[in-house]
């Protein structure tokens, strides 16, 4: 599964949600909802523009780990 770290990158920043909503031009829901985990997909020129609002690169904010099997 893919675990996205926005708010870790976003503390770091010492950026808001609502800041780095306007930075890259989506809504707060759709923010929040990558952020908590809960997308099924991002756009790449959404994850463009969040890499460049908050300097960093995607592996910064995105992390694979692989799921336990039981």
């Amino acid at each position: 599964m893919i675990v996205i770290h926005l708010d870790v990158m976003m503390a770091k920043r010492k950026m808001s949600l609502n800041e780095l909503s306007e930075k890259v031009g989506i809504t707060l829901a759709n923010l929040s909802i990558l952020k908590n985990n809960k997308a099924k997909a991002i756009r790449f020129s959404t994850l463009d523009a969040i890499c460049r609002a908050l300097d960093c690169q995607v592996g910064d904010i995105m992390e694979f780990v692989p799921d336990e099997e039981e």
